[in-house]
This record gives C-alpha cells, structure tokens and sequence, in this order.
C-alpha cells in the first residue's frame, strides 16, 4: 500500500480562490474582509510566518496590516494597540504572532483581542465555545485537518483517532473537533505509557508534537490517515514533520506530507476566519 498524500497546497488554492470570490462579493456591498497582524521582537521565523499572511491576504483581496514593535517594546503600548484595533470597523480580525517576548504576559495580551475579532480562535471564550460544540472561531491549524477530511471524504464517525501532544494551540482543539464528529479519541502526550498501544490502534493519527521524525512506521497501524502537523529544521537545513514520511507513506492509506501539507491550510483557514468575521460584521 502507497498511501494518497494530502496535498494542502493543491486544497488551499481551491478553497482560497472560493475565498476571494467571498471577499469580493462582500466588497461590493461596503466591507471589505480586514486583518491586522502584530509582530514584536525580531524572530526570524515569525517574520517569515507574518510575511506569508499579509500576503495571502493581498491575494485574497483582503486589507491587512502589520504592526511591528521592537523586541524591549512596553506591553502597555501593544495592549493600547490593541484596544484602538478593537475598535476599528476596517479590522475584522487581529493576530498577534506567538512567541512574544519573556517580558510579556501572553495570556493577557491574547485576552485582550476583542473575542470577535479573535481569529486564531485562543480566546477563553473562544475555547469555551468551542468546547460547547458551538465554536465562534476555530483554531486554524485544527480548522485546515477538518477540511482535508472533508475533503478526502475520510469519515470520522466511529473511528479510533490518536493525537500526540496536548497543546491549546493544536492538540487539544484537534481532539475536540474530532470527537464532535464521533470519532473516539485519546490524547498521548510525554507521560503516555506505552504509546505504541495507543498509535497502533489508530485509525486518525494526528502528531503535533515538535520532535522530527518521532513517528515510525512500527508506530503507525496499517491503511491509517497520518496528519504530520510538525515541522522540524534537521541539521542539513531540510524540513521534516513528526513523521517519518517514507516508511510510514508505505503502509497509511493517506498521508500528509512536510512541508506543503498542513501548513498551506493553516494559513488559508486564518483568512476563512477573518472573512466570517467580516460576514458576521456585515450582516
């Protein structure tokens, strides 16, 4: 068995262009879809991450804007910024690209977001609905593995699904998705004993754990659907998930591979955030 790989960038192209069409449509009635990004500090990898979302959203016909601040920039004046975006009718969503520095209170600055205009989907509120059943926004990475389910016609309802790592980011919402589409879900994380148990049993097995190639083809129960949500940098500057991808594509049913699976959907499912806002807003 060869599995079929999931190609997130063939799918975010479809989605965006049905995007921009949206976007379009809501123009021509007044609002335009408007997204404001604020980056501190000078990481290399969030500046290209920042980069690679205003420009999806000039491709998309949304207004954007990006905010940048030093790295020894006061909290006070991000959270002013901040409260002036919540209070913009031009912006419909704001992101403050993670990690920020050690000086600030992450929580409390992602508290600050207005929570419908929280389209990373990190707010309490945000979480609480989701965890109801009945989610405002929902986290994007999450978001973009629902949407090649969905679009692979892989159905969840009763199947044994496995997600390694527990983070609010993507474990935790992935886990919740999951179950109120009936799959059975456990969580694995560093204090899992015997996570092969677990692995081997998977018919959904998603690894968002940071930690490259850590999934083995002995781990991985064959004809499963593998999401490899991690990406690694290995020594040689090559690009890799949590999943051993040669090995393991040989005996999945369907994979998604690194880069170029997961990552295209989590931005594109950032601009589907921003533009419901915008609907919402507009209606």
């Amino acid at each position: 068995m060869t599995a079929k790989i999931l190609d997130g960038t063939v799918l975010a192209k479809k989605l965006r262009a049905d995007f921009k069409t949206r976007a379009e449509a809501l123009a021509a009635r007044g609002t335009r879809p408007g997204l404001a990004v604020i980056l501190v500090g000078e990481d290399a990898a969030s500046q290209v991450y920042v980069r690679n979302k205003v420009n999806a959203c000039a491709q998309a016909g949304f207004h954007s804007e990006k905010i940048s601040y030093p790295p020894e920039v006061e909290p006070g004046l991000v959270l002013a910024k901040i409260a002036e975006l919540n209070a913009d009718p031009e912006i419909h969503g704001i992101l403050v690209q993670l990690p920020l520095p050690r000086h600030f209170d992450s929580d409390a600055v992602l508290k600050a977001i207005a929570p419908e205009k929280d389209v990373d989907g990190f707010h309490a509120e945000n979480v609480g609905a989701l965890m109801q059943g009945n989610p405002r926004f929902i986290p994007c990475t999450p978001y973009g593995i629902m949407k090649f389910f969905a679009d692979a016609g892989i159905e969840l309802k009763g199947k044994e699904a496995v997600v390694l790592g527990r983070s609010n980011i993507v474990g935790k919402p992935m886990a919740m998705l999951l179950m109120q589409a009936s799959a059975t879900v456990t969580i694995c994380h560093s204090q899992t004993r015997d996570l092969l148990f677990h692995t081997r049993r998977a018919d959904i097995l998603v690894a968002a754990l940071g930690r490259a190639r850590f999934v083995t083809a002995e781990m991985v129960k064959p004809g499963a659907v593998v999401i490899d949500v991690g990406i690694n940098r290995l020594p040689d500057g090559k690009l890799c998930g949590d999943v051993d991808f040669g090995p393991v594509s040989e005996i999945a049913a369907a994979i998604t591979p690194v880069p170029g699976g997961v990552g295209p959907m989590t931005i594109t499912m950032l601009l589907a955030n921003t533009l419901e806002a915008a609907e919402r807003g507009a209606h």
